[in-house]
């Protein structure tokens, strides 16, 4: 076997091009957008590298045909994990033989034991867990943007490594022209009618400012309780505010106040990847002319709920069931939506899965987010 650390365009072409190879008679895959992959390894694009290090690796066999993949990456914001150094790896791709695929993981866990790492957690993004996440497990489907897709052989990969169940993260589905349920329905109101100082407004990019402010306030006071938490920047939410504008549909993005305070927001995006899965990876010119087309045509039937967050001081007051409601009846109010993801629910978060339930959600995928002791 010939392994290759990534370097060169060419070797960046490969490792993108491995995935159209191993995928391509699977008609459930979506090829993920060539540029979103590229940035997370391109230190202008992604603010993780100003605290981290990440590189990857392409494997070719004896005759020099590409048969697996992989990334490692160390972010020193959040390494220290229970007093062990932790490292990451992620983007892993193999033929189905196990020979190779262990080849990989010992590559990636050499370069992190190297630089002193004791814990690894994969597979994983080098950057926030909304995207390139978790080791698909069950709900082999059509993925959302951002999901990780993975043939089903790849968990016997990691199990017979070594790697252990750090944890699970559920994804449920919801038809959106069945309605929500009318005890749902009544909770919402209830808290509307009877909580005076509740306003919700939904997202405006023309205040993008003040709108960035509030998510990162909420997000961090809502996960600063949470295992090796890291808050955010406004720079990061920032980011990530551009990168959705040109898809985002305001209604779907939805912010609580309480007494005028920033206490709960909900974001949720139009599937994208019902328009990607027809370029390729490419987002070239033609293809974000076609992408202006599909959006025209309405062709986007699924949304899905990427993050959600309350200010632990405003917890228990039921913003979480407003917010869903506001946004799934403005999904409902557009007319072409018609299933609802609601996705990265950790097998922690009881009061997720009791939402999720209220709305009479059923379950739709499994991730696993492995680690390794070393």
């Amino acid at each position: 076997m010939q392994l290759t650390e990534v370097k060169t365009k060419k070797d960046q072409k490969a490792f993108l091009d491995i995935s159209r190879e191993l995928y391509k008679n699977d008609s459930a895959w979506v090829c993920p957008l060539d540029k979103d992959i590229e940035a997370t390894f391109d230190p202008k694009e992604n603010i993780f590298h100003s605290h981290g290090e990440a590189t990857r690796w392409i494997l070719r066999d004896d005759q020099g045909k590409l048969i697996g993949r992989i990334a490692a990456f160390i972010n020193e914001n959040k390494a220290d994990h229970e007093g062990k150094r932790m490292g990451g790896l992620g983007f892993f791709e193999s033929i189905n033989d196990r020979k190779t695929a262990h080849f990989l993981l010992d590559t990636a866990k050499d370069w992190l034991v190297q630089r002193g790492v004791e814990f690894i957690l994969g597979p994983i993004n080098f950057g926030e867990n909304d995207n390139f996440w978790g080791l698909l497990v069950e709900g082999f489907t059509h993925p959302s943007y951002g999901m990780n897709y993975n043939h089903p052989y790849y968990r016997e990969f990691f199990e017979s490594y070594g790697f252990k169940t750090k944890m699970e993260q559920m994804t449920n589905h919801l038809d959106i022209r069945d309605g929500l349920s009318p005890r749902f329905v009544k909770i919402a109101n209830y808290v509307l009618e009877r909580r005076k100082n509740v306003t919700v407004k939904e997202f405006d990019m023309t205040k993008f400012d003040q709108f960035a402010d509030d998510f990162m306030l909420i997000y961090n006071k809502a996960w600063s309780g949470h295992e090796n938490f890291t808050p955010i920047k406004k720079e990061y939410v920032i980011e990530t505010f551009k990168k959705i504008k040109p898809i985002h549909d305001p209604k779907l993005i939805q912010f609580a106040y309480v007494g005028g305070e920033p206490a709960s927001f909900l974001m949720a995006l139009p599937d994208v990847n019902q328009i990607f899965k027809h370029f390729n990876g490419k987002l070239n010119l033609w293809n974000k002319l076609r992408f202006v087309w599909y959006q025209k045509k309405k062709v986007i039937s699924r949304i899905r709920v990427v993050v959600m967050g309350t200010s632990p001081q405003f917890q228990g007051l039921g913003l979480e069931s407003v917010l869903t409601y506001k946004a799934f009846l403005g999904a409902m109010e557009r007319g072409h939506y018609e299933e609802g993801e609601l996705s990265w629910v950790g097998d922690f978060n009881d009061k997720m899965i009791a939402i999720h339930k209220g709305l009479g959600a059923v379950p739709g995928k499994k991730h696993i987010t492995y680690s390794l002791e070393l």
